[in-house]
């Protein structure tokens, strides 16, 4: 399962001219989304709840966390309106890192919305993971698939784009694989991430994927 993913042949695209090619491919016709989620640490600069979470000041980094409501709200508003349908898998490693202990209470909001969020433990993907880690990727339809990139601090810097239709139809078939092996949002956010202290320390590594 992803086998050819790593030697796929792909163009470097910096985050503006990303953003620019994601939006046009997006409004073009596709059908769907995917959008597979792996890194257990990132950084959200510039979002408010985050900046709480990284500064230590977690109950205020909770009641945040719907600040993008009403933005979220219109990106699934929009998605309908174009016929475009979103998914996304989260894959979660055990003990639960800080960034995904306070990013699930803001996916959560999302998947109150309507978005179609759901959850994979890593550990049922550890036999598919004996070389590397599945790859981190959005997927629109079978026209185009971004892997984003991150600078040696760990921010989002841009992503490559494989248009290699064989290669997105063979991701596209392990994302589908994956994600039927996913368990629902509420489910797992209720036993596993819910009964959970805060965390002790709130500092993040790795830059984050867009599309929060």
């Amino acid at each position: 399962m992803f086998d050819s993913f790593p030697a796929g042949a792909s163009q470097r695209m910096d985050r503006p001219a990303y953003h620019a090619d994601l939006g046009r491919i997006y409004t073009s016709g596709i059908g769907f989304l995917n959008k597979l989620e792996r890194g257990q640490h990132f950084k959200e600069r510039g979002f408010a709840s985050w900046e709480a979470f990284a500064a230590g000041d977690w109950h205020r980094a909770l009641s945040l966390a719907d600040e993008g409501r009403e933005e979220y709200a219109e990106e699934l508003r929009r998605a309908e309106q174009l016929g475009v349908s979103h998914r996304r898998l989260r894959v979660v490693e055990f003990p639960v890192t800080p960034y995904v202990q306070w990013e699930l209470f803001v996916l959560r909001v999302r998947v109150d919305l309507g978005d179609d969020i759901r959850i994979l433990d890593a550990r049922e993907i550890s036999n598919i993971e004996q070389s590397r880690p599945v790859p981190e990727v959005v997927i629109l339809d079978d026209v185009v698939m971004y892997g984003v990139v991150y600078d040696d601090d760990g921010n989002p810097d841009g992503a490559n784009r494989y248009t290699d239709r064989s290669l997105i139809q063979e991701t596209n078939l392990g994302f589908d694989t994956l994600y039927e092996r996913g368990e629902g949002f509420h489910e797992f956010f209720e036993r596993e991430i819910e009964p959970l202290p805060p965390p002790k320390a709130a500092t993040s590594r790795q830059g984050s994927p867009d599309l929060r």
